[in-house]
């Protein structure tokens, strides 16, 4: 895949509608294009925040012990609460298809969020509505 046709990807990530031809040109040079099988975990729950994903296509289930929470797929981040945090992951992730994601190492990410600070403000937000929603979970 081309790196024009990846930034066309992102550009339709709702939370990149922000970023400047130059910072979308950043976020795809700092992540990894990757294709993903079903029954794939991402992440484990109560393990280091290591990575973060952009899903563009297909969708996940978020598990929190055991239990799926919440279901979710294209456009949608995950990975970055932990990072943004610096503590634990919150949940388990596992693609219920197959999945086209980019994906970013916690130090991509976290650069990331210096540099560009549109991009550092939707992480966030996105963060604080993932936090929120496992506060209002039951349990």
């Amino acid at each position: 895949m081309s790196r024009r046709s990846e930034t066309e990807q992102l550009k339709q990530v709702g939370r990149f509608a922000d970023l400047s031809g130059k910072e979308l040109k950043s976020v795809v040079d700092a992540g990894t294009f990757v294709h993903l099988p079903a029954n794939w975990s991402l992440m484990s729950e109560a393990t280091p925040a290591d990575k973060a994903y952009v899903i563009l296509s297909g969708d996940v289930a978020i598990r929190h012990r055991g239990k799926t929470v919440a279901t979710v797929g294209a456009g949608d981040i995950i990975g970055e609460v932990g990072i943004l945090e610096k503590r634990l992951r919150t949940a388990s992730v596992v693609s219920l298809t197959e999945l086209q994601v980019v994906h970013f190492t916690k130090e991509d990410l976290t650069r990331l969020v210096d540099e560009i600070p549109a991009l550092g403000e939707a992480l966030r937000a996105t963060a604080k509505a993932h936090l929120d929603a496992d506060e209002s979970e039951p349990g």
